[in-house]
């Protein structure tokens, strides 16, 4: 595994927020879901995510995700994402949402 500095990590803007608004993405090409993630002082940012095995709308709404808020903005059909919001490959090709344990404030940054 290649390493990095600790200087590389800071320049990544990983915040905690929570998941507002859901809407099936028709457009993708893989099965996905809009996603608007209230970032606190950032705002309510849209993200695109392919979770629809293992998460349904009614669940995600109210779920705190972990983000990389400083990423360029990207096109995705008709739908710019804003931020990623980070999951784990669960072996099955599904992701499993990065969340934390316990609720933080929407915007909070990684340390």
């Amino acid at each position: 595994m290649q390493t990095i500095d600790f200087i590389d990590f800071q320049r990544i803007d990983i915040r905690i927020g929570t998941i507002v608004k859901v809407e099936n993405f028709e457009k993708a090409r893989n099965p996905a879901y809009k996603l608007w993630v209230d970032l606190g002082d950032l705002g309510v940012k849209k993200s695109s995510a392919q979770i629809t095995d293992l998460y349904t709308s009614d669940t995600l709404i109210g779920k705190q995700v972990i983000c990389v808020c400083n990423f360029a903005p990207r096109q995705i059909a008709d739908f710019m994402s804003e931020v990623l919001v980070t999951g784990f490959d669960n072996g099955k090709g599904q992701i499993i949402l990065a969340t934390s344990d316990t609720m933080a404030p929407n915007g909070a940054k990684l340390h």
